[in-house]
């Protein structure tokens, strides 16, 4: 259940008796590797306490619209931002029908009109209330908009009724959830990502490198891996987990980067260069530690070789898509770099200010030969799926061109 490592999931609680499941989809969904936040409507805390949620979550629980303090931190549209799912379990028919028809008026259903993210519901509620035409009615509508609709399961209810109604089992919750991030747009192709920085040794002791944590490479993996590809990830010396990734090359100098990616290039469909290859090694290694001794001393350097350059000059190059972090002039910039070295398409960010190189969120830039699109500032995870998800429509378009 890969899938969930590392995903943010916002759970929603409405009131009905299936509350107390959900402190076990909690637990499964953390077990799994995911982040979990929830929000309880005022009626859930009838059934189950916010103080046991938060136990479980190890994070605050949210229950109010506007709560001053909760705002302070993270207000209800950085919330639904922050998730890469929400889920709603249990979704009562009072939610279903206010979700339905756009109501706003409580925390979660806020949260469910300003999110971009995908939305699933769990609804659990009476049988009778459950095959009523309203209900159902709503259910249609919210389906046509792409809400993914989990059960309900049919059993003995706690009213004593028998009939559909019953909230589906976490196990089972926790499962289709991580079908969601499977998107399979990718399915048979191969990629080749390269990722993190390169050290170029100075001494035995000493190396030149740059800030770069190698997450955008590595969720950019991950994500490619979600959409159904092959792939292979060349990576310079991180400290992170490569999540569901299998075929990794470790590399630690921009030469044994250029080698390991020429070795694989040939069968490759798409190459992603997001690694922050040194542009520069040092001319004469010294085989000892260099002492102390001068008040100045000089290095000689000469350019390391130019990856991305190298694939895209290729006869039958793979789609070819270049990474540039730019401190000015960001637009310019990258349609010089996708431009000079001929590439099909390129993401750019801007460094410096509150966005480091090494930071855990980002903003990128996207350019292609006839058009571009900006994806604003979010966690790298879900940048990079939505960069796959424009990579393998600019892929599969061009593939689609050659065929006609």
């Amino acid at each position: 259940m890969h899938r969930l490592n590392k995903k943010r999931i916002l759970l929603g609680v409405t009131g009905g008796i299936s509350a107390y499941k959900s402190t076990f989809l909690v637990r499964l969904l953390r077990k799994n590797g995911a982040d979990v936040r929830v929000v309880m409507t005022k009626n859930a805390c009838e059934f189950v306490t916010p103080l046991t949620f938060q136990a479980l979550s190890s994070k605050p629980v949210h229950t109010e619209l506007l709560d001053l303090d909760a705002e302070s931190a993270m207000g209800h549209i950085k919330l639904a931002k922050w998730a890469d799912l929400i889920i709603i379990a249990p979704a009562s028919a009072n939610f279903i029908a206010r979700y339905a028809n756009g109501f706003a008026a409580d925390l979660l259903s806020t949260l469910c009109l300003a999110t971009d993210s995908p939305v699933a519901i769990a609804p659990a509620m009476n049988q009778q209330m459950w095959l009523n035409d309203a209900t159902q009615e709503n259910i249609k509508k919210i389906k046509e908009r792409g809400v993914a609709v989990i059960g309900p399961d049919s059993g003995e209810q706690a009213c004593g009724d028998e009939g559909p109604g019953r909230m589906t089992e976490p196990e089972e919750i926790t499962t289709f959830l991580a079908k969601i991030f499977q998107t399979d747009i990718l399915t048979g192709s191969r990629l080749l990502v390269t990722a993190g920085p390169t050290r170029e040794a100075i001494d035995p002791v000493r190396f030149l490198s740059n800030r770069s944590s190698g997450r955008m490479g590595y969720a950019i993996a991950s994500a490619a891996v979600e959409a159904g590809a092959d792939v292979t990830l060349v990576s310079g010396p991180v400290n992170i987990e490569a999540v569901g990734v299998e075929k990794i090359i470790y590399v630690t100098s921009a030469e044994e980067m250029c080698t390991s990616v020429m070795e694989k290039i040939n069968t490759t469909d798409i190459f992603i260069s997001v690694a922050a290859v040194a542009d520069y090694y040092l001319q004469n290694f010294s085989k000892n530690k260099i002492k102390k001794i001068n008040d100045s001393y000089q290095l000689m350097l000469h350019k390391t070789p130019d990856i991305l350059a190298k694939v895209a000059a290729l006869d039958n190059a793979p789609f070819t898509v270049g990474f540039a972090a730019e401190t000015e002039d960001l637009k310019f910039n990258a349609i010089e770099k996708l431009r000079s070295k001929n590439l099909n398409m390129i993401a750019a960010n801007q460094v410096g200010g509150t966005i480091g190189i090494d930071s855990e969120e980002n903003a990128l830039s996207v350019f292609w030969k006839s058009g571009e699109m900006k994806f604003p500032q979010n966690s790298k995870n879900k940048l990079a799926r939505d960069l796959i998800k424009l990579i393998a429509s600019r892929y599969n378009e061009k593939n689609s061109n050659k065929t006609h």
